[in-house]
């Protein structure tokens, strides 16, 4: 499924963890993060995911996480797991050195076709971290909505991070797959 400048999207397996876990934490936290937009290293501390989260979700029936590679290497990464109507989208990652490139945006795209032909989901469900504004009006500019729908940070538990501020909480977005 390799175009000369398109990536090539497959399902993980237990080799890909390691590579993964870079990958996330990458784009997310520390100081490597902040090459590309989409760094929480000033709201949260601590790792984003670890080897058994990703394995987890590899494992897990109804859910898959799909792996982008472009020239043989991991640049991105989503999880897709189908709950009934609707599917969930997340542990979203593009490699800081290749955000704001169009990638996000084809890999968006691909887990939303797959959702739909899969699983016939009518529409996909995300999380965001309630004060990331920036991401999510990339988010919104892609078709999803805010719901103010809003569950708690899992203030304590070091899995999530090391929470910078008190005020974190997720916000559900939503959009149609039409």
């Amino acid at each position: 499924m390799e175009t000369p400048t398109g990536p090539t999207f497959r399902d993980a397996t237990d080799a890909d963890v390691d590579a993964l876990v870079s990958l996330v934490e990458s784009a997310y936290r520390g100081d490597a993060s902040r090459a590309g937009w989409t760094t929480e290293a000033d709201i949260l501390d601590g790792q984003r995911t670890d080897p058994e989260g990703v394995r987890q979700v590899i494992k897990t029936p109804d859910s898959r996480l799909l792996v982008v590679e472009r020239e043989g290497r991991i640049v991105a990464c989503c999880q897709l797991e189908h709950r009934g109507t609707h599917a969930y989208f997340g542990m979203f990652a593009v490699s800081p050195t290749l955000q704001g490139a169009g990638l996000g945006k084809a890999v968006m795209a691909e887990a939303e076709r797959l959702a739909r032909a899969d699983w016939g989901a009518t529409e996909m469900h995300m999380t965001v971290i309630s004060v990331r504004d920036d991401l999510i009006s990339w988010y919104e500019r892609r078709g999803y909505r805010r719901t103010g729908e809003m569950t708690p940070f899992p203030y304590g538990d070091e899995r999530f991070g090391i929470p910078r501020r008190p005020d974190l909480r997720f916000e559900l977005l939503v959009k149609p797959l039409a």
